[in-house]
């Protein structure tokens, strides 16, 4: 993995194990395809969880594994907008319950039992994981100065 430009205030590492959404950029006959998801950034990749049935992106991983993504993390109040962008090749794995888990854990909390019953009790034989190695990172710090508050 090259990291072509980090001009972020944290650490890459520590921007990538905040819960936000990644968007998920797809080629595919119809043209480009973009899919908003939680993920996990574990060994310098990036793992989501993908439902076999009813989604058409986990079909196109294995069809064009080019692919890229992109994070944003924005506040309007105060004026932060911090992205990270990669491009590099997709895969599809098989589900792993202990990786799942802890992307799950990530967006919902460490306390199983107050997740909602859809991410604990469904058929797993319908999930994959997609396993996204990024060949060239760049995370830039693109904030501006907070807008001043009018009085109201």
């Amino acid at each position: 993995m090259e990291l072509v430009e980090n001009t972020l205030g944290d650490e890459l590492e520590t921007f990538l194990n905040q819960p936000l959404f990644c968007f998920f950029a797809q080629q595919s006959g119809n043209g480009p395809r973009l899919s908003p998801l939680w993920f996990l950034w574990e060994e310098e990749m990036i793992w989501n969880v993908a439902r076999l049935s009813e989604r058409s992106y986990p079909g196109r991983v294995n069809q064009y594994p080019r692919s890229a993504i992109a994070i944003v993390d924005f506040d309007s109040s105060t004026g932060r907008v911090e992205h990270v962008g990669m491009r590099g090749n997709a895969v599809l794995e098989p589900y792993d319950e202990d990786r799942a888990g802890r992307l799950f854990q990530k967006y919902l909390g460490d306390d199983r039992g107050e997740w909602p019953e859809m991410f604990i009790e469904f058929d797993t034989e319908d999930y994959r994981l997609i396993r996204f190695e990024p060949e060239t990172v760049v995370a830039r710090d693109q904030s501006y100065p907070a807008p001043a508050g009018g009085d109201d």
